[in-house]
């Protein structure tokens, strides 16, 4: 069950994604020459919200499921103190 929740919250992540690169596409939002519609501005902030939402979710389930260990700091291993000498 939790492994589909990982695939649904990243699924439901990109596709905002999409819909962004839509809204680039037709024409609501142009970089050159700069100009944007408020449609097309706030549909945009809409989107990207959304999809931060849900790929943070599935940023966490990731990280409780352990697949993130490569972005942990290895940690050191302590120094070995030298055992006492008995005389």
């Amino acid at each position: 069950m939790r492994s589909m929740i990982l695939v649904l919250s990243l699924v439901l992540g990109l596709m905002p994604l999409l819909g962004v690169a839509w809204i680039f596409v037709s024409g609501m939002i142009t970089l050159w020459p700069p100009s944007a519609t408020v449609d097309g501005l706030f549909m945009t902030l809409i989107l990207l919200a959304l999809s931060a939402c849900f790929l943070l979710n599935a940023y966490w389930e990731m990280r409780d499921r352990g697949m993130l260990k490569f972005l942990s700091k290895k940690e050191a291993a302590p120094a070995k103190t030298p055992a006492a000498k008995a005389s």
